[in-house]
């Protein structure tokens, strides 16, 4: 049985005993699965349909190409800025960022066990299709990322949440830089749980097909580990430049103030190549997504998950209206000249002041009952 909304398929396959394995494929290869509101909505009704239904299995996502999901489509987003005539907020925008933090937080709660086969690129809206999931899959080309510091957004898709939950300093400084990893940095910080090859995917889903699922959450997801840690290898290299300079990144993110943080960091002069691209990344950065990074994954250290996508929706909005979303989009997608004209410099202009005075904007930001109703 299968199903095919546009640049999103929907299949079930056949298991032992009369069960189904639902499978849902990212099929946009072009723009490297950029997420859209037509794919949000059909990956919810879908996976809602799939939750509910007693002969499914288990769920899996995964998608064509060369990335799970590089990120929304930012392309969208950006002509709604540029036709937006600055009264009240824009419809699309709204609805966008409704619905996708819904759909990232039903990954999170979902009843059945949920398989990530997260290869190639995974970067911002895909990461919040992908660090929910029950079990998470990277492979050899796995490259995964929140680089919003470039585009004048902030880490979302409820990252504010899960990076704050990373060892030591590194979600600190991941969403800082918005510096990439790979497979064993993935599986270090809790981003990834099997590093498989891309090669293997085919016996995995074999596998799959032939297990004596039971509709019990317990031995379903025991089951489903069996399969994927046997066919799981080492990443190579074994350990990724973040854990290698863990102690480094301690260093230069261990002041209790964010200026003294990106004043550690842009005075990293070694001859690390990551850090130097990280370095260079936060130098042209937005000034404004590091204090909101920085401010979000303070205040999310003690909401529930439910709580941080709602006050992820307000910072969303707000940046899209108020902020550097619309800069950050035409310097690096539409004109491609990568030199945004960010409103403000690193410093007082984004100071403690500031953002108290910008999350006070954010509190007149209405929360649609849809995000609300989270966790209830």
């Amino acid at each position: 049985m299968s199903f095919a909304p546009a640049t999103v398929r929907f299949q079930e396959v056949a298991a032992t005993g009369g069960w189904r394995i639902g499978i849902a494929t990212l099929d946009a290869p072009a723009t490297l699965n950029a997420l859209s509101l037509q794919m949000v909505d059909a990956l919810s009704e879908r996976l809602k349909a799939w939750a509910v239904d007693p002969a499914v299995a288990i769920v899996v996502l995964e998608a064509e190409g060369r990335a799970l999901c590089a990120g929304g489509d930012l392309q969208s987003v950006y002509r709604e800025m540029q036709a937006w005539d600055g009264q009240g907020i824009p419809a699309n925008i709204a609805r966008f960022f409704e619905r996708e933090y819904a759909l990232d937080y039903l990954i999170h709660t979902y009843p059945k066990p949920f398989l990530c086969w997260g290869n190639g690129i995974v970067m911002g809206g895909g990461m919040g299709l992908m660090i929910g999931a029950s079990h998470r899959v990277v492979t050899e080309t796995s490259r995964l990322a929140m680089p919003e510091i470039a585009i004048g957004l902030f880490p979302d898709v409820g990252m504010s949440w899960a990076m704050g939950r990373m060892p030591g300093k590194t979600g600190r400084f991941l969403a800082l830089t918005g510096a990439s990893i790979h497979a064993a940095d993935a599986l270090y910080v809790g981003w990834a749980d099997y590093h498989i090859p891309q090669a293997r995917k085919p016996q995995v889903f074999r596998d799959l097909a032939g297990q004596a699922w039971s509709g019990d959450r317990r031995r379903d997801d025991s089951l489903l580990h069996e399969v994927l840690d046997s066919c799981r290898c080492l990443p190579e290299p074994a350990s990724g430049p973040l854990r290698l300079n863990l102690d480094l990144i301690a260093e230069l993110c261990r002041a209790p103030a964010l200026d003294d943080v990106l004043a550690a960091i842009l005075r990293y002069d070694g001859e690390d190549s990551w850090l130097q691209g990280a370095k260079a990344s936060l130098a042209a950065g937005a000034p404004s997504t590091a204090r909101l990074a920085w401010e979000l994954q303070h205040r999310a250290r003690h909401l529930s998950l439910a709580q941080v996508f709602a006050m992820e929706y307000r910072a969303a909005i707000w940046c899209c209206t108020r902020g550097d979303f619309r800069e950050g989009i035409r310097a690096l997608l539409i004109d491609k000249d990568k030199c945004p004209a960010w409103k403000q410099a690193h410093g007082a202009d984004v100071g403690p002041g500031w953002a108290d005075a910008v999350f006070r904007e954010m509190e007149a930001i209405g929360v649609p009952p849809s995000l609300q109703a989270l966790g209830a």
